[in-house]
């Protein structure tokens, strides 16, 4: 049985779901760097041009920051060219978010960054 205690913990499952169904998914994947930093994409398919971001929120502090954790990710897969489709799995176990439906307008909206668009899909599941 998985315990989903951590971020290191949804990651895992959600590999472990997936992989069969995407055979080209590869985790853990250093990003360019951006600005001063690199960041970590979480899972990609080459192949469906599509970046898997795995949030844990940890408690009611990270509940209320997560949207600007979601927008960072965006503003660096938004330079990626082989990236079309974000989708956001967040496990929030204990209802930290505090407002699920302004997250999800604000993040799923239609994006189109130099001539190309971004689709940003949430999954909540508490």
């Amino acid at each position: 049985m998985l315990q989903l205690d951590s971020e290191a913990a949804v990651q895992d499952a959600l590999y472990l779901i997936l992989r069969p169904w995407v055979p080209d998914l590869v985790p853990e994947t250093p990003t360019e760097k951006t600005g001063n930093r690199f960041t970590v994409r979480d899972f990609m398919s080459g192949a469906l041009r599509l970046v898997i971001e795995a949030k844990f929120v940890r408690d009611k502090q990270h509940g209320k920051n997560i949207s600007k954790e979601l927008h960072d990710d965006i503003e660096v897969y938004r330079h990626n060219h082989y990236c079309d489709t974000i989708l956001f799995f967040i496990y929030d176990p204990d209802s930290n978010i505090p407002d699920e439906r302004e997250l999800r307008r604000t993040i799923e909206q239609s994006r189109v960054y130099d001539g190309l668009p971004l689709t940003c899909i949430l999954i909540v599941k508490p």
